[in-house]
């Protein structure tokens, strides 16, 4: 009702004429409160259809990504309950060990849901095959719940030969959904070539149309302000662009398999301990340079750069030594990781002759030439031999050790595997088998993260090249077609041709071409770092690729 009559009348007529059989009658007029009431009701009732289909929605979502993280995080756990099963038998005890292991994800909290449905109910089978009955993951989680149940319920021999049957059972089919989340990846790299490209292709299109048709640089009333359809075409391809890269980058990162994903930096408790890890700590590094790049930001804004300008190299100085900082980390994790497997290595052997594991550690941290990861396992086996007593005062010794040794590796893998001795040992597990199994659980994660590493390689020569390949067309474009158009355009305007003599401005065209360009080079190299190394190295990969941009399109002259 608080649409001017004339907007009404407006709206009706050209409903009327849309619509087939009913712009063939003369139909009375319609009054305002009727059509007001339809559309009420119909808006009401598609409110009401989207928020219902919206929820089902996310939980859609919720279940899918909760099924796809116990579908990774599933075998590594059957694995350990094998481990488990070598010291103890007691179901409970067992789910629990695992449980409590962060790095089981949804697995472990379904565990946890077993058993606290197994305490209200007063029987754990009761609440193992509720959880069966309630989890997203109908085709792994469910059936393995009921056969642990079955099979713990028979006796030990059945129980740990149907473990280790299953954890390679899982094993296999967690390599096959790796080889498809590859497949996905390719198809991911060849639509995004083509979406980066596409954009600069069509501003090249509309800025030679705008000669044939002067009707795509008519001024048009916009909520921002009056601008023309060739402007809202080329910076919207822009803002696509930009939307394209970040929707690539996080479906890589979803893609990518959890036990392989980027770590995670989290910013220090003070001040000092911030100061301290700014080169080591892109979380830390990326607070300290965020006022760095304010001041470059007003620096070049009262130098007289371009608000674009000014925007995307304050950017590159804030990315480019956090980036700097990323990769320095991700390599000297890279080498403790390498390490890890030695240690476990030489510590299985020691273990295997007999030895208590303090008195392993301790051989090993002497003997052994560890690299990176030496002065952390000089640690742990200092913090191991404080104290002598034994029972549950040693065990909790052991595991405040291990834990603290995890802390200072401060590695995803780290993580990962030496947090599970300590539940292993606890629980009686035979040492010697706990390290045979954790050999090979490092063994085969290093092996996977490898091999993702190597396979996304590719994607970020992918990002590069099409970086690359963008700016040399809209390079080659702008100096070599943008002058022969306005050439044209100015010989024409005094002869009886249709083209409009002032729809080719140079410095105009050159500028939006610069725009499109570096909202491409921002999405290639969100694209690349997200899959090299995580969001982290994807502000370095970006900032390069605006620099670039920026040095050729300086350097030629067109900016």
């Amino acid at each position: 009702m608080l649409v001017p009559p004339e907007t009404f009348d407006s709206f009706i007529a050209v409903l009327q004429q849309s619509l087939p059989v009913i712009n063939r009658l003369a139909l009375p007029a319609v009054p305002r409160l009727l059509v007001a009431t339809v559309l009420g009701t119909g808006a009401g009732l598609t409110l009401k259809r989207g928020v219902f289909v919206a929820g089902n929605r996310y939980l859609s979502w919720v279940a899918s990504a909760r099924r796809a993280d116990i579908a990774a995080t599933l075998p590594g756990a059957v694995r350990y309950l094998r481990v488990l099963a070598s010291g103890t038998h007691d179901r409970r005890e067992m789910l629990r060990a695992v449980a409590e292991q962060d790095a089981y994800g949804e697995t472990a909290v379904a565990f946890r849901r077993a058993l606290n449905q197994g305490i209200l109910t007063g029987s754990l089978d009761t609440g193992i095959e509720r959880v069966a009955s309630e989890t997203p993951s109908r085709d792994l989680l469910a059936p393995f719940l009921l056969k642990f149940r079955e099979h713990a319920n028979q006796s030990a021999e059945a129980l740990e030969g149907y473990l280790e049957m299953e954890g390679r059972l899982l094993s296999h089919e967690q390599s096959r959904q790796h080889e498809r989340a590859t497949g996905y990846l390719e198809l991911l790299a060849e639509l995004f070539v083509v979406l980066l490209v596409l954009p600069a292709l069509v501003v090249l299109i509309v800025t030679v149309m705008g000669i044939l048709a002067p009707g795509l640089s008519d001024p048009v009333a916009t909520p921002l302000g009056e601008t023309t359809v060739r402007a809202i075409v080329v910076y919207g391809s822009a803002a696509f662009v930009m939307a394209a890269g970040l929707l690539a980058a996080f479906v890589v990162a979803t893609l990518r398999p959890r036990n392989t994903a980027a770590p995670s930096y989290s910013l220090p408790d003070s001040p000092v301990a911030i100061l301290a890890t700014i080169p080591s700590n892109p979380a830390s590094a990326l607070l300290a340079c965020a006022p760095l790049g304010a001041v470059v930001a007003a620096g070049l804004w009262s130098l007289g750069y371009r608000p674009v300008n000014v925007a995307l190299l304050s950017y590159a100085t804030v990315g480019v030594p956090v980036g700097v900082v990323t990769v320095r980390r991700a390599r000297a994790d890279d080498a403790k990781d390498r390490e890890i497997q030695d240690f476990v290595h030489a510590v299985a052997g020691h273990v295997a002759l007999g030895r208590p594991f303090p008195e392993a550690v301790r051989r090993v941290a002497d003997d052994v030439e560890l690299g990176a990861l030496a002065s952390d396992v000089q640690s742990l086996a200092f913090t191991l031999s404080l104290g002598d007593s034994p029972g549950d005062a040693a065990a909790d010794r052991r595991a405040a050790a291990l834990d603290q040794f995890v802390d200072r590796v401060g590695t995803p893998m780290a993580e990962q595997t030496i947090g599970l001795v300590v539940g292993a040992l606890d629980t009686g597990s035979d040492a010697e088998d706990v390290f045979e199994t954790l050999q090979t659980e490092i063994g085969q994660l290093y092996h996977l993260r490898k091999s993702i590493r190597s396979a996304l390689l590719v994607y970020v020569a992918v990002g590069w090249t099409t970086a690359l390949l963008v700016i040399g067309i809209t390079v080659a474009v702008n100096i070599y077609v943008l002058d022969s158009f306005a050439q044209l355009s100015a010989v024409s305007g005094g002869a009886n041709i249709a083209f409009d003599p002032t729809a080719i401005k140079p410095a105009r065209e050159q500028h939006r071409f610069y725009v499109v360009t570096q909202a491409t080079m921002l999405a290639c190299g969100w694209f690349a770092g997200t899959a090299s190394r995580g969001v982290y190295e994807a502000l370095l990969h970006s900032s390069g690729l605006v620099l670039v941009a920026y040095v050729v399109f300086a350097g030629a002259g067109l900016i």
